[in-house]
């Protein structure tokens, strides 16, 4: 069969990865004029290492990542440690695959190296997607129409696919927005800072991790926000700088080890993160979406990038074997299989951010006990759970 895949993000690239495990023809298109470096930071859990093993990818991608030994929560004001779970080797025997830290633009690399140039139109914008009961067709902003038996949307947390499908929707606003920065390791040797650390703080976290085999730090400074009395905080955008300065006035009085690591920072930029409202479908005929343009979340259970691989994973299982009659059918079991654990995800990572933000007081002091008392009777996070599922092993007709 053929199909066309809209944009080359990690679930884009994933999905063109698993078609053509399948057997399928696949001509994904995306309208950027080059994969550039772009993000920063991204954690894959073992239901994502997992699938990316099935695809052929984990050595590829684990050779670029760190693989931390624990997570570490801590309090804002003094860094005290409430609680910590084990990674690393536990994980990966327990799980059966690894927890891995990288550059998102390090999994973008071996994604697209799987996929033969031949396959790939760049600078391709798509402006309109239409089927009818034997063919789908995807029509480019030149006035090509690129014919298929099936078409995959992962264009994005700003679909136009997803409002071409289901009308206009538009991406919301979630309240918080990040500062993300990247530091040598060797500028932060002196902090002694955990490999995976979560500061919880009043209206606020703070995240770091090493990435690209512990080369660099990765950091993500989370705040409330509004955006009625900031615009800026709540732009989306993977490029608007900071003003000088700005990220250490937000963290005001945090423990020194916060503030070392803002004050080395060099480039620090902001975007507002945004989320979806859940879909009760994402495919209609022989055309569906996938990742962020149906289940876009926020980050607070690192688990974006990890649905999206999961959601390529179950596509091309579906869709083994299938004839160009079966597209139908084969997408409606593939949104089965996929669309709760998802919806469960958005709902899941947004009570994590309310979680994170509680202000000091009994609030606080109730979520750091509840964290510390779980932690003393498991091994690993509360959604470590899910990481045992194979997603796979789910056949729903």
């Amino acid at each position: 069969m053929r199909a066309v895949v809209v944009g080359a993000g990690i679930g884009g690239l994933a999905a063109t990865v698993s078609l053509r495990r399948a057997g399928h023809e696949v001509t994904l298109v995306e309208q950027a004029a080059r994969f550039t470096e772009i993000g920063a930071g991204i954690q894959l859990a073992p239901n994502a290492t997992r699938l990316l093993r099935r695809l052929g990818l984990l050595d590829a991608v684990a050779a670029q990542a760190a693989r931390p030994s624990h997570v570490s929560f801590r309090t804002w004001s003094d860094g005290s440690e409430i609680c910590r779970y084990a990674l690393g080797r536990e994980a990966e025997d327990t799980f059966g695959a690894p927890y891995l830290l990288l550059h998102r633009a390090d999994l973008h690399q071996a994604l697209a190296a799987a996929v033969p140039p031949s396959s790939v139109r760049l600078n391709t914008t798509v402006v309109g997607i239409d089927q009818d009961d034997r063919s789908a067709s995807v029509t480019t902003g030149s006035g090509e129409r690129l014919r298929a038996d099936l078409v995959v949307a992962a264009d994005g947390i700003r679909s136009a696919a997803r409002q071409w499908l289901f009308g206009a929707d538009e991406a919301v606003f979630s309240g918080t927005a990040a500062y993300r920065a990247l530091l040598p390791a060797d500028e932060v040797a002196d902090l002694d800072l955990p490999d995976l650390g979560l500061w919880l703080g009043p209206g606020r976290h703070f995240v770091h991790y090493w990435v690209r085999r512990g080369e660099l730090l990765n950091v993500v400074a989370v705040v409330t926000a509004e955006a009625d009395a900031d615009a800026e905080a709540a732009t989306e955008s993977w490029t608007a700088r900071a003003e000088p300065g700005e990220q250490l006035r937000e963290f005001d009085g945090w423990d020194s080890r916060v503030i070392d690591v803002l004050e080395r920072a060099g480039q620090v930029f902001r975007y507002g993160i945004h989320t979806r409202v859940p879909l009760a479908r994402w495919n209609i005929g022989r055309v569906t979406l996938l990742g962020d343009s149906a289940h876009a979340m926020v980050p607070f259970q690192a688990q974006g990038a990890a649905q999206a691989i999961m959601d390529a994973a179950v596509l091309g299982d579906a869709l083994t074997g299938a004839t160009p009659a079966d597209v139908p059918d084969a997408l409606d079991r593939y949104v089965r299989r996929r669309l709760t654990t998802a919806t469960d995800m958005q709902a899941n990572s947004a009570r994590a951010g309310d979680e994170f933000h509680l202000p000091d007081g009994p609030e606080a002091r109730a979520r750091n006990a509840r964290m510390a008392a779980y932690a003393t009777e498991h091994v690993f996070l509360p959604q470590a759970t899910g990481w045992a599922v194979d997603v796979l092993d789910d056949r729903r007709p």
